[in-house]
């Protein structure tokens, strides 16, 4: 099967059986998705989602976070990962979009990039989820999906697989192609043991072609 032909196979599944895919972060407002963001890395949603109705009571603007201090903050994350570089991340954060961007989360990558706690892949979700800016963010999930598929050609690091799958889908729908992947990884083809058997994208993965799960 040619790259374009997989493409379009697996493209067209995911139109007819997931129209609808979206992040499973809890959040209102485009400063909540940013925290939600930082504190998700290499941490589940679901583990985010459990914390966040606290945090985001204590803390409901950049104002109120940056304000507080690292010690504050840590106590109401202590239970995600990472949390002691986490709380360091929240507040630089919150302290910088006061400082450099009036109190508001920016909508460009570049500017996002900027902000403390804050790589390309978590940009890359903040402009596609918060503000419909076509993107496609790359985490461990939509790395190994696209890996084991056949989508990239055993691409080594985040920035290539994002390379090479926006270069096959089009852009517009590069943000719905981050969740499709995401949610694919998460519940059928996960890391330890993929359920090939039940994954209507058997036939066009390479994987499951070569009999082969890692």
């Amino acid at each position: 099967m040619t790259t374009k032909a997989r493409y379009s196979q697996v493209i067209a599944w995911f139109e007819a059986n997931m129209p609808v895919a979206e992040t499973e972060l809890h959040y209102v407002n485009p400063f909540q998705l940013l925290i939600s963001v930082i504190l998700a890395a290499q941490c589940t949603d679901k583990r985010v989602n459990m914390i966040t109705p606290a945090l985001f009571e204590a803390f409901p603007t950049p104002e109120v976070l940056a304000a507080s201090n690292v010690e504050t903050v840590y106590e109401y994350i202590k239970s995600v990962s990472y949390p002691n570089n986490k709380a360091k991340h929240l507040l630089g954060m919150a302290q910088m979009l006061l400082a450099e961007f009036g109190g508001q989360v920016p909508s460009d990558i570049s500017e996002l990039m900027r902000l403390p706690g804050v790589g390309k892949k978590t940009a890359n979700v903040i402009a596609s989820v918060a503000f419909e800016i076509p993107a496609l963010a790359v985490d461990t999930h939509v790395f190994r999906v696209s890996n084991r598929i056949g989508l990239t050609n055993n691409s080594k690091k985040p920035l290539e697989t994002e390379k090479e799958l926006t270069k096959h889908i089009p852009k517009q729908l590069w943000s719905i192609a981050h969740h499709w992947l995401i949610l694919h990884g998460r519940y059928v083809c996960i890391a330890r043991k993929p359920k090939c058997e039940a994954c209507g994208l058997k036939a066009y993965c390479k994987y499951f072609e070569k009999g082969i799960t890692v």
